[in-house]
C-alpha cells in the first residue's frame, strides 16, 4: 500500500503553494458550493493516523458546510505515494495493523454528495485505493498509479482488488495486483478504472470545474444515484430493482425534481438552475 522510496514527479504541477512543515494534513475551503480538501502531509501524503483522521474529518466537515460537491486533491508533488509503513509494525507480530481503512470507505461512500479526485504525479498503492474510494477520478497524463504492495510480500489492504474487479474485471484485478506495476493514466482510462485524463497543465482547471458541475447539479438526485449504485454493487441487479423505488423517493420529494420539470416546460432540456433541496 505504499511507496516509500517515490521522489519527485516531473511534468504535472502541484496545484498549490508549498504547505508549511506544520501545516494540517488536509486543508479546507469552500469554492462556491464546492468542499475543496487539499491533502498536504509531507512527504508525499502517506496515509498514516493523522491524515487518515484528517480525510473523514475534512469529508464531515464539507457536510456541515452544505457543500454540494467534494474536490479531493494534492497541494505537493504527487497525489499519495501510499500508506505510512509504520501502519505495518504489527506484521512482527503476525497480525493486521489496528488502523480499519473501511471507515474511510464507509465514509465516503455514504456521503450524499459527488467526491472527485484529482490525482497528479504518483497514486499508488494505499493512494490508489483512496482515489477509488471517491466517486469520479481525473488524472494528469503524467500520473503514475498501480497496486504495489506485493513489493513488501502484501496485497492490496484498502479495497483496490474488489474496486477493479467492479470497474475492469477479474483478469485486469489480478494483473494489477499480482505484478505490482505502475500504469500510466491513459491506460487505466481504458480499462475504466479512472474516468477522465487531462494534460497536466489543465488539471487544476479541469477537475475544478467537474466539482463546480457537480456541485450545481440536482444534488438530492446525485444522493440516490450514490445509493442505487453501491446497493447494485453490493445487492445485484434484481435486488436493486426492487429496492429502486425507495432509494429514490427522496428525489420525488426535492424542491430539485419540480425546478427541473418547471425548467423543462419552459425552456426545454438543459436550462434547469439547481438549488441543491
Amino acid at each position: 500500500m505504499t511507496d516509500q522510496n517515490e521522489g519527485p514527479t516531473t511534468g504535472a504541477r502541484t496545484l498549490l503553494t508549498p504547505p508549511e512543515p506544520d501545516s494540517t494534513p488536509v486543508a479546507r475551503e469552500l469554492d462556491g458550493q464546492a468542499a475543496v480538501l487539499t491533502m498536504q502531509h509531507r512527504p508525499h501524503n502517506f496515509i498514516g493516523v493523522a491524515l487518515f483522521d484528517a480525510l473523514i474529518d475534512g469529508m464531515r466537515w464539507a457536510a456541515e458546510q452544505k457543500a454540494r460537491a467534494v474536490l479531493l486533491r494534492s497541494g505537493l508533488r504527487n497525489f499519495c505515494a501510499g500508506a505510512d509503513m509504520g501502519l505495518f509494525e504489527s506484521a512482527d507480530r503476525g497480525v493486521a495493523p489496528d488502523l480499519d481503512f473501511t471507515e474511510l470507505l464507509r465514509v465516503f461512500d455514504r456521503l450524499p454528495i459527488p467526491i472527485v479526485a484529482a490525482v497528479h504525479g504518483a497514486c499508488v498503492g494505499g493512494g490508489l485505493e483512496l482515489a477509488l474510494a471517491t466517486d469520479l477520478i481525473i488524472a494528469a497524463e503524467s500520473a503514475k498509479i498501480g497496486c504495489v504492495e506485493a513489493t513488501l510480500g502484501l496485497n492490496p489492504q484498502w479495497g483496490a482488488i474488489q474496486r477493479i474487479t467492479q470497474r475492469a474485471g477479474a483478469a485486469r484485478a489480478k494483473e494489477m495486483a499480482l505484478l505490482a506495476r505502475r500504469y500510466d493514466a491513459r491506460t487505466l482510462e481504458k480499462w475504466n478504472i479512472i474516468n477522465r485524463v487531462v494534460a497536466d497543465e489543465q488539471l487544476p482547471e479541469a477537475s475544478a470545474a467537474l466539482a463546480h458541475e457537480l456541485a450545481n447539479g440536482p444534488t438530492v438526485a446525485y444522493a440516490s444515484t450514490k445509493a442505487i449504485v453501491s446497493y447494485a454493487v453490493s445487492h445485484g441487479v434484481q435486488a436493486t430493482d426492487e429496492a429502486m423505488r425507495e432509494l429514490q423517493q427522496d428525489l420525488w420529494k426535492s424542491n430539485d425534481a419540480k425546478v427541473g420539470s418547471a425548467s423543462y416546460a419552459a425552456n426545454g432540456p438543459g436550462a434547469a438552475r439547481f438549488e441543491g433541496r
